[in-house]
């Protein structure tokens, strides 16, 4: 009896273990393809068992046009000098409950940088989380942000 015990015990927590393993796709395992990834450490980021990958994006309601157009709306106007080139990416966590926290904005100009994260932060709407398998989860969601003077 012991031993049938022990055996099941050991067969279902291989099988659970294969499971989750198996279901993350947690930035430990996609590291690579995280742009400034240190940086965001370094920014004090929660990025634990957030995934970069899922079965269901997040999605924003009406849409990312309607993202966008929000997002710019709330993105305080920054002056920038002739010929500058700008490189911010946004980086920010859509939660299981849709909440968007852990925003972050990475550049090489300073003041684009506060506008981008402060853009971000204007926007109230809860997002439809994404999805694994029938599950959600937090998600990192990152967009480039640039701009050109002409």
């Amino acid at each position: 009896m012991k031993k049938a015990i022990f055996l099941l015990g050991l067969s279902l927590g291989t099988f659970i273990y294969a499971q989750e393993t198996a279901n993350k796709n947690t930035i430990e395992n996609n590291i690579s393809e995280i742009p400034n990834y240190s940086e965001l450490v370094k920014k004090k980021i929660n990025l634990k068992d957030v995934v970069t990958s899922a079965d269901k994006a997040p999605e924003f309601p009406g849409g990312f046009e309607v993202f966008k157009q929000k997002y710019f709306e709330g993105m305080p106007t920054v002056n920038l000098k002739q010929n500058q080139k700008l490189d911010t990416r946004i980086y920010f966590v859509v939660e299981k409950d849709g909440y968007v926290r852990n925003i972050a904005a990475i550049g090489s100009d300073k003041k684009h940088v506060e506008a981008a994260e402060l853009g971000v932060k204007r926007i109230f709407t809860r997002w439809k989380p994404a999805m694994i398998g029938d599950k959600p989860v937090r998600y990192l969601y990152t967009f480039p942000l640039s701009s050109r003077k002409f």
